[in-house]
């Protein structure tokens, strides 16, 4: 349950990729629950059938490939069709491939770094366009606590993380004066359909790591969002809010 108003968001539109499952899938609901009307993406028609009947009237699913410009331009054009704007971008699509850096083949490294990054770059390209033009956009892109702490194993996956985080506090410059934020969230170590899979050892070897030794919860990632998004996030922009329990304190 969301712990904002029913209307913070009201008559607002939003585009969330990567909506079908995890925190991508929390995210759209709390916006929706919050007022927004929510496109949801997947990479599958079951995928997309999952964000529809998560968000019932309040939203819908679209099936989209992030790397396919013209796959974005036409979700980007049919929203805007539809709804008249784009008010809200959550950018959440995203895929891991590890491997050691000295095993890692080199389409484990492009897979990665175009689906995360250039997957970003191309939606928020095709999506910036309106948010000027209406002179209004909220744009909140999830990166991870390893594009600041490092993860063996995960150089393809770090670099595309770290990437975000740069290239939020770009286009947050770029953008300032047509009153669009572009901000991050770095979640840590989240409660998830794949942790509670982990063995105990594990769950407790990754909450030896956590000063409040606990994980995260999916809704502790979309409550920030929503502020993000509304009017009470509206002088914050180009910043990047770690949500880890504690894991990165210095």
């Amino acid at each position: 349950m969301s712990i904002f108003s029913k209307d913070i968001l009201n008559d607002k539109i939003a585009i969330v990729t990567g909506a079908s499952r995890g925190i991508g899938s929390d995210i759209a609901i709390a916006l929706s629950e919050s007022g927004a009307y929510v496109v949801g993406t997947a990479t599958s028609e079951t995928g997309a059938d999952k964000i529809k009947d998560s968000l019932q009237e309040k939203g819908e699913g679209r099936v989209l490939d992030v790397n396919d410009a013209n796959e974005i331009a036409e979700l980007v054009d049919d929203v805007i069709k539809k709804h008249n704007g784009i008010h809200i971008l959550v950018n959440n699509a995203g895929i891991t491939k590890d491997n050691l850096l000295i095993r890692m083949k080199d389409d484990e490294w492009d897979d990665v770094l175009d689906t995360n990054l250039k997957g970003t770059f191309k939606i928020c390209k095709s999506a910036i366009k309106i948010m000027m033009k209406q002179r209004y956009g909220r744009i909140i892109n999830i990166s991870s606590i390893v594009a600041i702490s490092g993860n063996p194993g995960q150089t393809n996956y770090t670099a595309s993380k770290a990437g975000i985080i740069g290239f939020t506090k770009s286009l947050a410059k770029e953008v300032a004066s047509r009153n669009i934020t572009v901000n991050c969230i770095a979640p840590g170590f989240i409660a998830t359909d794949m942790t509670d899979h982990l063995s105990d050892d594990i769950q407790s070897s990754l909450m030896s790591g956590i000063p409040l030794q606990r994980l995260g919860k999916l809704r502790e990632i979309s409550n920030s969002v929503v502020f993000l998004a509304s009017e009470g996030g509206s002088y914050i922009t180009g910043e990047t809010i770690n949500i880890n329990g504690g894991m990165l304190m210095n």
